[in-house]
């Protein structure tokens, strides 16, 4: 009931035009997503090789009839049949090794949908913010667009009443151009993060919908160690490895407990047109031939080859928090520094050069070089922000902290 309740508030919302927020994306994600569908239809399967590891083997039947002639004397001529049943003694270890095996794969396609899940909601709110970003950036382009396009006309004028050269116009005309041209640069590359959004959203989206939200606040993460601890203990890219290993361990289990015989029970009944016969036995194979010596070496084989993969996993998870940590602190040390002064100097350093410049104490370069130094360093602001961001997403994709939904 809630999930239909929640996905009529969503129909309703894109109805009207209402701004996607980051927890209707995520709630769109987790009910739509293909990669989403698929783990679980994965984690069925794997149920399903659960129950068909348990069944146990079907009997046979055969039924053969034919016709018995003789020309010695006393012997009987007429129908023969004969009837017999055979049933497959599932003993021994290999079906609890058949059942573990299939039991380590849904373990691994449980832990595998962990992963997917996990990815896509990361992905989702990574691309939204990268969209909030760019439309930022069209904010701050758009400002100077409109400082440097009012600071022509300005210049404009002084031209044309004589006060400033003529080649002062020309340069206030070619930044007016460069301001133009990094305001188009931004809304396509706007446009190219919704696209990137819409994706990772996994279904099709009204074009005119618009993300809307903010920053998380700062945290205060814990040591590197602790963290480091922490993330090598709950990430399910890691769980996942791990049960990798005990499956494969368990295939191992299971081919060498394939390579014992399976013996058969036989019953037999012979039907001649004088007197039946009845026979009862055992019939074992005999591994002359064929002792699975190749089925158990590949299978160790692929023990040794995921145990490594999963220590090459650990290392690369444990890397990535020490680049996700140190992208965190570098980020918050630049935001520091502009909220400490840097910002407020560059806007101040523009409006000083705009009244030398009218005063006549400096020249046209000069103002034109405040105000690139006003944007830079408001980009650099608005980088440092996200940056941030984006490293708080991705500790918390490797601390397997899922965002929250509607």
């Amino acid at each position: 009931m809630r999930l239909v309740r929640s996905s009529l508030v969503l129909f309703i919302s894109a109805a009207y035009g209402a701004p996607l927020t980051l927890e209707a994306a995520l709630t769109l994600a987790l009910e739509n997503h293909p990669q989403l569908k698929a783990g679980e239809a994965r984690i069925d399967a794997a149920r399903a090789g659960i129950r068909s590891a348990s069944a146990h083997p079907n009997p046979e039947i055969a039924v053969m009839a034919g016709r018995q002639t003789f020309r010695v004397p006393e012997n009987v001529a007429g129908l023969v049949s004969s009837y017999s049943f055979t049933q497959p003694l599932d003993i021994g270890p290999y079906r609890p090794a058949r059942i573990d095996y299939a039991t380590r794969a849904r373990e691994s396609s449980e832990h595998a949908r962990d992963v997917v899940r996990l990815a896509v909601l990361s992905a989702v709110r990574r691309t939204f913010y990268q969209a909030l970003r760019r439309s930022e950036e069209i904010k701050i382009l758009d400002e100077n667009f409109r400082l440097v396009e009012d600071f022509r006309k300005r210049t404009q004028v002084r031209v044309e009443v004589g006060e400033a050269g003529r080649l002062e116009g020309i340069r206030a005309e070619s930044e007016l151009a460069t301001a133009r041209t990094a305001v188009n640069n931004a809304r396509l590359q706007y446009v190219t993060a919704l696209t990137q959004l819409r994706g990772a959203i996994g279904i099709a989206m009204d074009p005119d919908k618009t993300p809307e939200g903010a920053l998380d606040a700062a945290v205060t993460l814990p040591p590197l160690a602790e963290l480091r601890s922490e993330v090598l203990s709950r990430h399910p890219s890691l769980k996942l490895s791990r049960a990798e290993v005990r499956r494969a361990d368990s295939r191992v289990g299971m081919e060498r407990a394939q390579a014992r015989p399976i013996p058969s029970v036989r019953a037999e009944i012979d039907r001649p047109p004088d007197t039946p016969t009845y026979r009862v036995g055992v019939a074992i194979p005999l591994p002359f031939f064929n002792r699975r010596e190749g089925q158990i070496a590949e299978a160790v084989a692929e023990l040794r080859q995921t145990q490594a993969l999963a220590d090459a996993r650990e290392v690369e998870i444990a890397a990535a928090v020490d680049s996700a940590y140190g992208r965190y602190q570098l980020a918050s040390q630049s935001l520091a520094a502009f909220e400490q002064g840097l910002l407020r100097e560059a806007e101040e350093s523009v409006k000083a050069a705009e009244v030398a410049y009218r005063l006549g104490e400096r020249g046209i370069l000069e103002v034109l070089d405040a105000q690139r130094v006003l944007r830079t360093v408001r980009l650099d602001f608005l980088n440092a922000q996200y940056e941030r961001q984006f490293a708080l997403i991705d500790l918390d994709e490797l601390r397997a902290i899922e965002p929250r939904s509607k």
